[in-house]
This record gives C-alpha cells, structure tokens and sequence, in this order.
C-alpha cells in the first residue's frame, strides 16, 4: 500500500447522473480506467462550521475564495484508527487540500480544544489560525459508498462515483456509524473528476457525446439547504 497523498493542488469537476447515465459512462470509461488503490470505501466525513453556518452560506455564494474544515475517514473508524483533519481551499476554480492524519480520539479532541494536535507541523499551524478565525464546531455528517478510479495513462487523473449520499445532524462524530438521510434521487450517482490540469481529450470527447456537463453540487451545502436549513426554520419561508 502506497504513502498516503497529504497536500493536493487539482481541478475537480462534478456530474450528477441518473442510473441510465451513469451505465452508459461506465460502459465507455472501462478501456480507460483502472481501480484506484482505495478502489471501494464508505466516506465518512464531519463539518466543521461556525455556530451560525457563516462558512456554508458564504460557499453557497459562490464567491472567487473559500474555504472549509472536515474531518474525514475511509471507513467507519474506531476511536484509535487513524482519520484526517482537512483544509480545503477554492480559489479561481483549484482547490487546493492539505490534510493531517491522527486518530479519530485525538482529532476530536484537538478540534474541539480539548487537546492540542498530537504533533506540530506547518499544516496544524494552518489549521489552528483557521479555528482561531472561524470558531467551528462540528455541524454536519455526511457519507457515501464510494467507488475511485485512475486513468491508465495518467496516475493523477481520478474519477469517483459517489452513491447513497446521506447526512446527519446528531451524532456528530465518525466513529458513531455511517447512517443519515438521502441526499440523492433513487440510484443517482455523483460523479467528480480530479485532475491537475487540463482534462485529456478522449475523455472531454465522450462526456461532451454522452452529453455530460459539471454541476456545482456540494454534499454540505445540499444537507444545509435541505436538511438544516429546513429544520432551523421549521419549513417556514421568510422572505422580506
């Protein structure tokens, strides 16, 4: 098993497809495509936001910068497995990850304040100036059945398919299971593309054949609009 990737600089794209779609893609993609070498998981992640979901509703905005903290694991972990704290940055369309690995108890307790980071590093000071800002406490937990892809000419190319997308509210920590409410249709799939550069042409041939275009969903921001939001409201819509 290779080293695990800390620091990505990539485009990503995403597609949000219906069963039909997402059968003919796969048909097409398999020539080109091989398993990633965490080829199936359950991506368990928790959101960190400040009390009044500032972060969330300024992504939504789709402004040229922003920014989030996630606590991400492959897998349900148990208090000692190892996880990761995320900072994920936007700018002019890249996205920018840095991440740091520790287990899922001293992760929890170092986001919370309980605890400092296990060790010091140029990305925990990074991250410990964004808690400083932002304040956040965990507001989100959202999981998917993942499947990940690489092109067989280029390592660096990654396409996931993300199914039975769902969050939560309560619960908010990674070892408490991978349950939540829907967050897709029945058998849609969410589709990203992960690329350092330009897209290759055989790929930017098919999508534009199968009639593919990029959506800007976000799972956060889907489980704010749709689940937060609502229940903060009470499905009452203000309007002034």
């Amino acid at each position: 098993m290779g080293e695990t990737k800390l620091t990505f600089k990539r485009y990503e794209k995403k597609y949000l497809l219906s069963p039909e779609a997402y059968a003919r893609l796969r048909q097409r993609l398999d020539p080109y495509i091989e398993p990633d070498e965490y080829f199936r998981s359950t991506v368990c992640s928790v959101y960190y936001d400040s009390a009044d979901y500032r972060l969330i509703r300024h992504s939504i905005e789709a402004p040229v910068y922003k920014e989030k903290l996630r606590l991400r694991a492959y897998n349900v972990p148990g208090p000692e497995d190892t996880v990761f704290v995320e900072l994920k940055k936007k700018y002019k369309g890249v996205v920018y990850k840095r991440r740091v690995g520790m287990t899922a108890r001293q992760a929890e307790d170092y986001l919370s304040g309980r605890a400092p980071a296990p060790e010091d590093s140029q990305m925990i000071r990074e991250i410990d100036w964004f808690i400083k800002m932002n304040e956040p406490r965990p507001q989100a937990f959202i999981a998917c059945d993942r499947e990940a892809w690489r092109s067989k000419e280029d390592p660096e190319l990654r396409v996931t398919f993300d199914k039975n997308i769902r969050c939560r509210e309560t619960e908010l920590s990674l070892t408490a299971g991978s349950q939540g409410e829907p967050l897709l249709g029945p058998g849609q799939v969410l589709m990203e593309v992960k690329i350092p550069g330009a897209a290759p042409l055989w790929l930017a041939h098919m999508f534009s054949e199968l009639a593919l275009y990029p959506t800007s969903f976000s799972k956060y921001g889907t489980c704010y609009q749709e689940k937060i939001l609502k229940d903060f409201t009470d499905g009452v819509i203000f309007s002034a």
